[in-house]
């Protein structure tokens, strides 16, 4: 090999390092999400006064799930059952929500260093003034990997985890927060069980209140 070739092929893998390195901080970034992000998809979208009435909940309905709130509210997240469960995801699919990708360690319910940043996040978006009295949902979830009766337990314990981190760190009131788990019941994406974007943290404002919009 002469010596401009074996000058290339240094200046090529540094260029193939180099680009490696950019895409692997570029994908961290991405991994990690903003409290204005999470502020705005919490925050019910406004409605114009021309479609005001048509989209507002009937009282009755709001006094409903009211009460069924106030029936989960204090819970232990694993007295929940099969049933509530199911009726707090029937609600939430019409509420404001986001899926976070909050990460544990290995077989554990304990946040992983990477994904401390996303749980701050959640903790300043939560605590904003313009989300001031709404119930907050903190559902669990896991991949497809593994028991039925295992990743209902974890997803469980991975919820308390982000209630308490979010309660001990941030202030909020643990009655605001509502904590269930899925297991492995509710994937994003049933085709690949096994993905990461499975395992996530969904968080749902159970109480926002739409403003008018000239």
């Amino acid at each position: 090999m002469t010596r401009f070739h074996k000058l290339f092929a240094v200046k090529a893998i540094a260029l193939t390092a180099a680009l490696s390195m950019t895409a692997g901080m570029a994908l961290a970034s991405d991994n990690t999400i903003s409290s204005e992000k999470i502020l705005d998809a919490l925050k019910q979208k406004p409605v114009t006064r021309g479609l005001s009435a048509g989209t507002q909940v009937d009282p009755a309905v709001q006094a409903q799930e009211s009460t069924f709130l106030n029936t989960v509210r204090n819970r232990s997240t694993r007295s929940l059952s099969t049933g509530e469960r199911e009726q707090i995801a029937e609600l939430a699919a019409t509420k404001p929500r986001i899926d976070l990708e909050i990460q544990f360690d290995y077989n554990s319910a304990d946040i992983a260093k990477t994904s401390v940043p996303s749980v701050q996040a959640l903790g300043k978006a939560l605590s904003d003034p313009s989300l001031k009295g709404s119930t907050f949902v903190v559902a669990g979830h896991t991949d497809a990997v593994g028991g039925e009766e295992y990743n209902q337990g974890l997803s469980e314990r991975r919820a308390d985890t982000i209630k308490k981190y979010l309660v001990q760190n941030y202030g909020l009131n643990g009655t605001d927060l509502v904590t269930v788990g899925y297991g492995k019941t509710k994937l994003k994406d049933a085709a690949n069980g096994a993905d990461p974007i499975n395992r996530r943290v969904q968080v749902v404002n159970m109480q926002a209140k739409a403003t008018a919009s000239k």
